[in-house]
């Protein structure tokens, strides 16, 4: 009973902090940025994420690595300071900056002191602009993600997701990804002329965004924006297919890795949803009631019930910008993988048959609230959650909005859901490991 008080009045205290989002929050264009300034009174502390449309699913045939290598070029230098003066400033006043590409994005991350926000904001927006491209840093970025795609070519889960995603999702969908062997082979082949090219397309302000949370000012972070990305101009959209990827059939994909202690396991299809669409929460919330951490139903059958495996979960992902995927990811001991697909396979149709209870989903429900409101109790997770929202199509409200949204839902909307998009019998199964070689 003390838990239980314990959470309503973290739910309470939590939902104070989150429900001031209009009166906190300003949102602007500066110098063709879409900006997110949003006061908290956490004192001296600011975050600063990001992103624009650079990543994977952008680069051009046969230049597979083109967009991580940009990504990496980022930090090692400007046109105006070396790498060592920028890690030197950033070092003086205990900031940090760096960058990362997905699948559509690349990734902006970035933390200081309010006074050195303008400091920050100017050394992004120089490497954004004017990266130093230099040939010897080329060649080591280069061999560093080489080195990369080798150890990810023996990693049992890698290569289960690599398989998975080529098997639901169509050429030219920007949520299939390219094999390790095609990124070796285009990272040797890349050349930095590629590079440059692939930036001076892609890189610009037209669909970035930045998102500023923190002891902050609208008006002095707009002053700071303006200063440093003026006169920027250019950016791509993000990729958007016409129609959303569909299976037809069911299909089991074998990677045979020689020696391998488990097998990575994952069952599962296209969703067709995007994160904004109609049914695409109530789903997520019966795809929780699955398997979501140690209370949902795999980790209390599969594994601590009949002891199969000591890793299992389903979730939903990659449906942000575009239509994502659904899955559930295991790993279990060669020996035990029959009897693994076999009980998970259980449980998967009779979540489909029978649906969830009313007493699921009410602590599913409230869960998943109180893991929300917990996240947002942080600067960094604050900022996440609004550029996360922001991705997937919502204003800044969303941030106080998604508790009601969850609230909300009913156990036939959630069934509903379900049995509307999920369909166990045309379901791909991967199997990565020591296991033998089979594609149909």
């Amino acid at each position: 009973m003390m838990r239980q008080y314990l959470l309503t009045a973290l739910l309470l205290a939590s939902g104070v902090a989150a429900a001031n989002v209009a009166d906190q929050s300003h949102r602007s264009q500066v110098g063709g940025v879409d900006l997110v300034t949003y006061h908290t009174d956490v004192k001296d502390v600011v975050v600063i994420l990001g992103s624009l449309p650079a990543g994977d699913a952008m680069a051009e045939p046969g230049n597979f690595a083109i967009p991580t290598l940009a990504g990496m070029m980022l930090d090692r230098g400007t046109k105006s300071l070396d790498k060592f003066a920028i890690a030197e400033q950033l070092d003086n006043v205990g900031a940090e900056i760096s960058f990362s590409v997905g699948t559509q994005s690349l990734e902006i991350r970035a933390k200081c002191l309010k006074k050195d926000l303008p400091l920050v904001i100017g050394l992004i927006a120089a490497e954004l602009r004017t990266p130093a491209l230099q040939v010897q840093e080329f060649n080591k970025a280069r061999q560093q993600f080489i080195g990369a795609l080798e150890a990810s070519a023996q990693n049992t889960e890698a290569r289960a997701q690599e398989a998975f995603g080529r098997a639901i999702f169509p050429q030219g969908h920007p949520n299939r990804p390219h094999t390790v062997s095609e990124y070796e082979a285009a990272a040797k082949a890349a050349t930095l002329d590629d590079l440059k090219a692939f930036h001076a397309k892609y890189y610009g302000p037209a669909h970035m965004t930045l998102v500023v949370v923190g002891d902050v000012a609208a008006a002095d972070t707009e002053t700071a924006i303006g200063k440093a990305f003026s006169g920027w101009t250019g950016g791509q959209d993000y990729v958007r297919p016409a129609t959303p990827a569909l299976l037809k059939s069911a299909s089991e994909v074998s990677v045979p890795l020689t020696d391998k202690p488990s097998v990575s396991v994952i069952i599962g299809q296209p969703t067709g949803l995007r994160y904004k669409d109609s049914d695409a929460l109530a789903l997520r919330v019966g795809t929780a009631i699955l398997g979501s951490g140690f209370t949902g139903r795999l980790m209390g059958i599969v594994r601590d019930k009949e002891g199969l495996t000591y890793n299992i979960g389903a979730g939903m992902s990659d449906d942000s910008i575009v239509d994502g995927r659904w899955d559930i990811s295991a790993s279990f001991a060669p020996a035990l993988l029959d009897k693994g697909l076999a009980s998970t396979r259980r449980e998967l149709d009779r979540l489909w048959k029978d649906g969830v209870t009313e007493q699921e989903l009410a602590a599913r429900k409230q869960g998943l609230v109180g893991g929300y409101l917990v996240g947002l109790s942080t600067t960094a997770g604050l900022a996440n959650a609004i550029l996360t929202n922001l991705q997937r199509g919502y204003d800044v409200n969303r941030v106080e909005e998604y508790p009601g949204a969850v609230k909300a839902l009913t156990r036939d909307q959630v069934n509903a859901a379900i049995k509307n998009h999920l369909n166990p019998s045309v379901m791909v199964l991967v199997k990565a490991g020591s296991v033998a070689a089979t594609a149909h």
